[in-house]
């Protein structure tokens, strides 16, 4: 192969964005969800929003919205009116990390929103894609 071709392709290939991903694979915490009386108490919501790397508010909304009941984040804990299963609780989670997390091309759970005007945007950091979201 040519030089010039080498320099070309090495010039190519240090604008292409490294993977920041360290290669551990993405794990959400199973959420411990307790009832309280007529509340449902979700005690490692701080965590879970930590994991997700999304603000507390953020997620605290998409679920409140979801479970069609107001919350309250209390401490590193999240109380909701009414009594739901734990495996609601996760279901949503999981909706949340698929919406709004995880990157729709290359799966990498490194990304972040970002707001243009009135549009939300999922960019990520892996791969570079910019894709839209519907805020909810």
């Amino acid at each position: 192969m040519s030089e010039e071709y080498l320099r070309l392709l090495n010039k190519a290939l240090e604008k292409v964005p490294r993977k920041s991903r360290t290669g551990a694979r993405f794990e959400i915490p199973a959420p411990q969800v307790e009832a309280a009386g007529n509340k449902t108490m979700l005690m490692n919501f701080a965590e879970i929003a930590e994991r997700l790397n999304r603000d507390p508010k953020h997620l605290l909304k998409f679920l409140s919205k979801e479970l069609a009941t107001s919350g309250a984040q209390v401490g590193g804990r999240a109380i909701f009116q009414g009594r739901f299963p734990s495996n609601t609780i996760q279901r949503l989670v999981t909706i949340y990390a698929d919406k709004y997390v995880v990157c729709p091309i290359c799966k990498s759970p490194d990304t972040s929103i970002a707001k243009e005007g009135p549009f939300h945007f999922l960019l990520c950091e892996a791969c570079g894609a910019k894709s839209s979201i519907l805020e909810s």
